[in-house]
């Protein structure tokens, strides 16, 4: 069974309808990624799914007692405010401080528990949202373009530790991001979005999808080899849509040398 799934959602922003009709799911142990362009629904889509937009029309089930971890795109924090990393996690409710060290270690921040929030590097802030999101327990993690304002070696390094992280902790892991060539080879499945679902399936399935390409180009399709590791894990209830990482909801074309041709349905 699904930690979570969705089904004919549709929903609008700003009065305007930005998804139509996207049927999702996501497994525990799964590393899913979002990507598409500048205003394809990815971020109307995640805040649908954590239960901060209520979608005009379709339905979200969640497993019973589902916890979610959430690292934001961007949290601003007054750099005039004495606030140090110890005390930013025991907000708003303190907690044991051995749980708090215990998560910043997860992440490789222990080192950073007496320093002040507004002095940390942009890694090293987003090493401590990722310790905040885990004091939940996710059974997801869900990252929206979490590395953005990272160099490319930061970014490799954030997505390296989110795999850790799924390993260590049988979690599963739901990413929007517009880093393609590092979040792809992170990824054990992607949903390419514009307006609806374009395309989903194993990351160099979905490289190859010529709706894929027509928005992104195929520039990233070289940089899989780059940067691709190998998971070797099993989801603990597969389901019948999802039954392996190898899948694609894309039809194939035989005659396309192991392409895939996206579902019915134009860009948004």
């Amino acid at each position: 069974m699904s930690l979570m799934s969705v089904t004919g959602l549709s929903a609008r922003q700003g009065g305007k309808r930005v998804l139509t009709g996207v049927d999702f799911s996501i497994d525990r142990g799964e590393i899913v990624t979002i990507v598409g362009p500048n205003g394809s629904g990815k971020s109307t889509l995640l805040r649908a799914l954590i239960g901060a937009l209520k979608p005009e029309a379709g339905q979200i089930t969640r497993t019973q007692g589902l916890r979610l971890g959430y690292v934001p795109q961007k949290l601003h924090i007054d750099p005039t405010l004495p606030l140090t990393v110890a005390r930013f996690l025991q907000l708003p409710h303190r907690m044991p401080a051995q749980k708090a060290r215990d998560a910043l270690a997860r992440t490789g921040a222990l080192g950073l528990w007496d320093q002040q929030m507004a002095g940390l590097s942009g890694g090293q802030f987003q090493r401590v949202l990722l310790a905040r999101a885990l004091l939940c327990d996710p059974d997801i993690l869900v990252l929206d373009e979490a590395t953005q304002g990272l160099d490319q070696p930061g970014s490799a390094a954030f997505y390296e530790l989110i795999a850790d992280l799924r390993r260590d902790l049988n979690c599963a892991v739901l990413m929007v991001s517009h880093e393609l060539h590092v979040v792809m080879a992170a990824s054990d499945r992607v949903l390419c979005l514009n307006g609806h679902v374009c395309c989903q399936g194993a990351p160099e399935h979905v490289a190859s999808a010529p709706e894929y390409r027509a928005l992104f180009g195929s520039g990233t399709h070289g940089a899989l080899a780059l940067y691709r590791h190998e998971h070797s894990h099993s989801h603990d209830h597969p389901s019948h849509d999802h039954p392996s990482h190898d899948h694609t909801d894309c039809d194939h074309d035989p005659s396309n040398d192991g392409q895939m041709t996206p579902r019915s349905g134009g860009a948004a």
